[in-house]
């Protein structure tokens, strides 16, 4: 390995010493070196021998201190390249470029070290790099460049040739471990020098001066006597090698050492024949000027150090241009004062040598400049240079403004002037001035190339410049690397263009989890890819993201199908699901089926994400009757799939059936017929619950939107009986009229036939009559059905104490009471009352306790009713009724069923004050406008032992 490489660590407390050159023969250190921040300090350890030097500084005496540039190690700085190539080294007048290709150092962090005389590699930060002499910039798209000084802090100066060893460390992750490591070293002449050298670099200013011992030495004094008084003091202590500098600012001086100089971040250099300064453009002791609408960095100051006896100060002012960029009609214009007066202090006369301009360094010819269209002028005040925006020797990098992606035109112009005047002499000015236009925004193209055959979506987004990097994606609200994507489906490529420009190619399987489905009409799908890009510029990081929406639209669609079919009591519909029915939701009219809706009506619905099966039984509310004939009853079913965010109506599905009458008619042994009255279709202005039968006080039990129920016994409600030798028939009809007319204008004939040892469901007929025309009345009833423990109905049972356990032929205390509305002008009234053993009021066995307001005279034990008076509690008697019934249960063949009994009533409230009397308010057995209600409650039996 190269020794130099083995060396590149910085030196620790305590460093070596070298000997003179001319004291070769010594073979020990005789002086001892100490750390402060920014300089190595040696110390002669040696009295004996004065000609013992620090550093190799002749004429040390003991005791004697040296103060030597340090620089402190820092921070690896990281790097990006971008393209391939390898390493270029160009001389450039006091210059030294290397340039690193990216192809080779792409996606690696580097980091930049200089190697001295003596071996050891200083590290580079951007602070070391501006004190140095040292620049790391991007000088295009696909390239990095170092460049250093002439008279950087580190590089070897003898005889007009100055040599620069760099070591470039590559790695691959930013703690730079598994580092290689490069070594390079270039040697480049420069000369004749000028007595004064000025640089404007991109992040240094730099001065050189010749440094002449001049004859008288008066001469010092007259030109400048300011500054003798801040020295003198320093040269009448006799120190040899004490160094200052001393800044001029407009209202004050400041001196300081060269070691607290360096503290400060600027640097300062000498060789046998030249000063020099270099001072960041960051420094504190920098001065904004203008001269000629131009912006100038401008520091004053004066070095002093000693010659023998002798203090020599040195003019080391230096200013550089920071603006004089304009940007109309597409051009660039660069103006720089010829002679700026910081430079041209004391000179009474001018004279041009020469003025000479290039890009990137190069100098370019009169021919050249012409053939890109650029434009040098020098007049007697200014030196302008134009240039067309886009022209040869620029480039356009990314830029990102508010998020928004954009570009700027940037050219590394370079600009070298020497005159003459009476003070200096020949002086050389070098401007390096980098210039970049206003943002403009640029529009990016995302071109959908999707390859519909293969099922693939394929989209470009692009083109970007060469600076830009895709860094992840982010689908679905989840944000992924590259690689990441690959889990989703994702293939991206990146494809680059002959000029340098790439774009990035997004490639998605059709059938990807990440991509949305959307069927659109007919049997057309549209597949949608949504995924946010997210970039990276190089070097400058900024960042954006490009959202990319993009719709392909595919002939795939596979609508649901259904197949219908009906049993004796339901309605059935089984749909086969497609491939675009996923969200779909199934709605009957505008009610959606959910399965917690179906529970509540007893409908069955299934879902297994293939079928969807939905059963309805026939007498239901979403059940539509649309033909009643004695052949069977039409019914239908209409089932609609809606889209599930839209809610737009997507498919839909019907099934029709025939059911038997029989299914409406109920004639019970015991002589009680259940019939159910439904409303058709056509009929809208029907209020169902104003059917009655023949005798117009037997109203409906139970109403629902599409149905009544009447519930009576074959005795009643105007029943016609019928005898034959084999059957005795009971006809009656379900009837509707209007207000003040007598003629129903709807009719339902239905009849009941018993045989001598059955009951069959005979007939079941409609007559067509003129629609009714019924304008409906709303309103609300509470009521209540109590049970009480004792005939004082002083204590009823509470909530937690049902079910109640009764011995048969055991006293049971009901109390029905009308709890709303509090009217004393209303009466309440019992209508039906009956015994169930479960909890639906329609459910068999059923045994009658009243019916129509009387007592069962059937039942072997009558109901007994007690009065109901005035009290505290009771504020209407009337609106309250009282009975008394026996614990009894249901026989089944000869066997006594041990199970709960559920009790419900159903009543009448009547307006006592309203004559004539409602047709339904007249009880018989419990006499009193009205309104129907249904109550219920359960107890427990027990039977004697």
């Amino acid at each position: 390995m190269d020794p130099l490489l083995t060396k590149a660590e910085p030196v620790s407390d305590g460093g070596k010493c070298l000997w003179d050159n001319k004291v070769k023969k010594r073979k020990k250190t005789l002086c001892k070196c100490s750390h402060k921040r920014g300089v190595r300090i040696c110390e002669i350890n040696n009295p004996a021998d004065p000609k013992v030097s620090a550093e190799g500084e002749a004429g040390g005496a003991p005791g004697t201190k040296a103060e030597i540039p340090l620089q402190p190690v820092v921070q690896t700085l990281p790097f990006y390249a971008l393209n391939a190539g390898p390493m270029r080294l160009e001389c450039l007048g006091n210059l030294l470029r290397i340039t690193l290709s990216a192809e080779y150092f792409e996606d690696k962090y580097l980091s930049f070290s200089v190697v001295d005389q003596s071996g050891i590699a200083w590290e580079l930060d951007e602070a070391m790099a501006a004190q140095c002499g040292y620049t790391v910039t991007y000088s295009n798209w696909s390239s990095i460049e170092f460049r250093a000084s002439a008279a950087s802090c580190h590089s070897h100066l003898e005889k007009d040739v100055f040599t620069v060893t760099i070591q470039i460390k590559a790695s691959r992750t930013p703690d730079m471990k598994n580092a290689t490591s490069h070594l390079k070293s270039a040697s480049c002449h420069y000369g004749p020098w000028s007595l004064r050298e000025l640089v404007c670099e991109r992040n240094y200013m730099e001065v050189s001066v010749r440094k002449e011992v001049p004859q008288p030495i008066k001469d010092f004094i007259r030109d400048a006597p300011e500054d003798w008084s801040l020295v003198f003091p320093e040269a009448k202590a006799e120190e040899a090698s004490i160094w200052q500098i001393t800044f001029h600012q407009p209202e004050e001086k400041k001196a300081l050492l060269v070691s607290d100089a360096w503290s400060a971040g600027y640097g300062l250099n000498t060789t046998d024949t030249r000063v020099v300064l270099r001072i960041p453009h960051t420094a504190a002791q920098v001065q904004l000027v203008e001269d000629q609408g131009i912006n100038f960095s401008v520091v004053r100051s004066s070095t002093f150090y000693k010659h023998r006896w002798m203090i020599l100060m040195v003019d080391t002012t230096v200013a550089c241009p920071v603006g004089g960029g304009d940007y109309t009609n597409k051009t660039i214009t660069w103006t720089v004062p010829k002679y700026f007066p910081p430079l041209s202090a004391g000179a009474t006369s001018f004279k041009d040598v020469f003025v000479e301009a290039g890009v990137d360094l190069h100098k370019l010819s009169a021919k050249e400049m012409a053939s890109r269209k650029y434009v040098l002028s020098n007049d007697l005040n200014a030196i302008m240079m134009k240039i067309p925006i886009g022209a040869e020797g620029g480039y356009y990098k990314t830029s990102v403004s508010s998020g928004q992606l954009g570009a700027k035109y940037t050219i590394n112009l370079f600009l070298e002037h020497q005159w003459e005047d009476n003070k200096w002499g020949l002086t050389r000015h070098t401007i390096i001035k980098e210039i970049e236009t206003p943002f403009e925004k640029v529009e990016l193209a995302i071109t959908n190339n999707s390859n519909l055959s293969t099922r693939l979506m394929n989209v470009t987004v692009g083109t970007f410049l060469p600076d830009v990097e895709l860094m992840n994606l982010t689908i679905e609200g989840v944000t992924l690397t590259v690689p990441q994507a690959v889990q989703y489906g994702y293939i991206i490529y990146r494809t680059r263009y002959s000029n340098g420009s790439k774009a990035y190619i997004i490639q998605v399987p059709l059938d990807a989890p990440s991509i949305k489905k959307e069927y659109v009409r007919d049997n057309m799908r549209a597949y949608t890819l949504n995924v946010t890009l997210a970039f990276i510029t190089r070097p400058s990081r900024e960042t954006f993201t490009v959202p990319v929406i993009t719709v392909s639209t595919v002939r795939d669609a596979v609508l649901p199908s259904v197949r219908g079919f009906c049993d004796g009591r339901n309605l059935h519909l089984i749909i086969t699901r497609g491939n675009v029915d996923q969200n779909w939701l199934p709605f009957i009219a505008d009610w959606h089926l959910t399965p917690e809706a179906a529970q509540k009506y007893n409908y069955s619905l299934r879902d297994n994400g293939t079928h969807l099966a939905i059963s309805v039984p026939f007498l239901s509310p979403h059940v539509n009757y649309e033909g009643f004939h004695t052949s069977g009853i039409k019914a239908s079913l209409y089932l609609t799939l809606k889209d599930g965010i839209t809610l737009a109506n997507r498919r839909d599905f019907s099934v029709s059936c025939r059911f038997s009458p029989s299914e409406l008619i109920q004639c019970l042994p015991n002589g009680t017929v259940i019939i159910t009255a439904i409303k058709m279709v056509g009929i809208a202005d029907l209020d169902i619950s104003l059917l009655v039968l023949r005798d117009r006080q037997c109203k409906p039990s139970l109403v629902t939107e599409k149905t009544a129920t009447f519930k009576f016994s074959v005795n009643t409600c105007g029943t016609i009986r019928k005898f034959n030798s084999t059957t005795m028939t009971y006809e009656n009809e379900v009837l509707y009229f209007r207000p003040g007319n007598d003629t129903p204008v709807y009719r339902l004939a239905f009849v009941c036939s018993y045989a001598v040892r059955q009951a069959v469901d005979v007939r079941y007929e409609s007559k067509k009559n003129p629609l009714p025309h019924v304008k409906p009345g709303f309103g609300s009833l509470a009521l209540s059905l109590k049970l009480f423990k004792e005939k004082s109905y002083s204590e009823p049972y509470q909530e937690s104490e049902y079910p109640v356990v009764k011995y048969l032929r055991e006293a049971l205390y009901f109390e029905v009471e009308l709890l709303q509305p509090k009217d004393a002008r209303l009466d309440l009234n019992l209508d039906d009352c009956w015994a169930t053993k479960s909890q639906s009021q329609n459910s068999l066995p059923q045994w009658p306790i009243l019916i129509n307001g009387c007592e069962n005279n059937k039942d072997s034990y009558r109901t007994v009713f007690h009065e109901v008076n005035y009290s505290l509690r009771v504020e209407f008697p009337q609106h309250l009724k009282r009975f008394e019934v026996r614990m009894f249960t249901f026989v089944q063949n000869s066997t006594l069923l041990q199970e709960q009994l559920y009790f419900h009533c159903s009543v009448v409230v009547c307006n006592t004050k309203q004559q004539p009397l409602d047709f339904l308010c007249p009880r018989r057995c419990n006499p009193g406008k009205h309104r129907l209600g249904t109550v219920e409650t359960w107890i427990n039996r027990q039977y004697l032992k």
